[in-house]
């Protein structure tokens, strides 16, 4: 038995959450559900503008990793913080929750910072976020463990750290040492403007080295670059061995040997957006690395995502497990 069952490679952030009405969003130029990269000055700014806010650590695959130790799952992180207050919340806060956090910190004399991002929430639910980088931009392949690697039965990927220099030489490493070892690599394709921005690379990547791939509508019509979503999914059917593709309201659409699943939603009174599709994932792999079919795993990752946006903050309240009995799951 290999030591872990999934490890995270991705942002390392501290989510700063607040909410906002949409005449906000409009005054301060900020696109309505979607991300956007912001420089230090405009996060000084915008956090300055906003109200009362709720300060976790968080990052779309770390909330992943955080779900999945949740569950009680062996699991590892690997993700830049620097050595400041943020990055010992973020790095305290992940390793509280079970999962192993052993990346190295940037110095203090770093210029950049721990990176955060400033999640506006609006009456809908729905969020909009603003995110600073900092030095989570900067994971290289000095940050990846090759060991480590060997030692996972899936690693698992976030589409938004193609934004960064070193990210892709850091991903293509830690492809290798996982795969060579036998293991098996995941990725989620995160949003619509991060593949506009990298979809050669990801197109590549999907094509031949992953095996479980996690996106949602939007994402896999920017893709493949068509409205039609049954092409969409035809299309990516046919390159990644697992697809699992969420639509909102409408469930998860899961794709493996030429056969397609549709797992409805749980109806969920939704507070907060955020980390649906995070903790989705993070369900699913449990699932999936504990032997359970993909329609199993499907209906786990629509509890947990309906578990999470049911109050503010991308990590669950409840216990997922309770919550799987409940819905005759395990």
């Amino acid at each position: 038995m290999k030591k872990y069952q999934v490890v995270g490679i991705g942002n390392a952030m501290v989510d700063v959450l607040a909410r906002a009405e949409d005449a906000f969003l409009a005054e301060a130029g900020i696109g309505k559900g979607i991300m956007q990269l912001i420089d230090m000055d405009r996060a000084v700014s915008l956090y300055a503008s906003v109200g009362p806010a709720k300060e976790i650590s968080g990052g779309s695959a770390a909330n992943t990793i955080a779900g999945i130790a949740h569950l009680g799952g062996r699991s590892a992180y690997v993700g830049k913080v620097k050595d400041d207050q943020l990055g010992a919340i973020f790095a305290h806060d992940l390793r509280a929750q079970g999962a192993d956090y052993e990346t190295a910190m940037a110095p203090r004399t770093e210029e950049a910072e721990t990176g955060r991002c400033i999640v506006l929430v609006t009456p809908d639910g729905e969020r909009s976020m603003n995110t600073y980088l900092g030095v989570t931009e900067f994971l290289s392949p000095d940050d990846i463990d090759e060991a480590q690697m060997a030692e996972a039965e899936w690693i698992y990927l976030e589409g938004y750290r193609f934004d960064g220099p070193d990210s892709h030489a850091a991903f293509a490493k830690a492809i290798s040492a996982c795969k060579g070892a036998g293991g098996s690599v995941s990725i989620t394709l995160s949003d619509p403007f991060c593949i506009e921005r990298h979809r050669d690379a990801f197109r590549d990547m999907i094509r031949d080295h992953v095996d479980l791939l996690f996106c949602n509508r939007a994402e896999i019509l920017s893709m493949y670059q068509t409205d039609d979503f049954d092409t969409a999914l035809a299309q990516v059917g046919a390159e990644v061995g697992i697809v699992a593709c969420t639509d909102s309201e409408n469930g998860v659409h899961i794709l493996s040997d030429g056969q397609r699943w549709h797992v409805p939603a749980v109806p969920t009174d939704i507070v907060d957006a955020t980390g649906a599709g995070d903790l989705f994932a993070g369900a699913f792999l449990w699932g999936l690395t504990n032997g359970h079919d993909l329609q199993t795993c499907g209906k786990m990752g629509n509890v947990a995502a309906s578990e999470v946006i049911s109050h503010i903050g991308a990590r669950p309240e409840a216990d997922l497990s309770e919550l799987f009995t409940r819905h005759g799951l395990i």
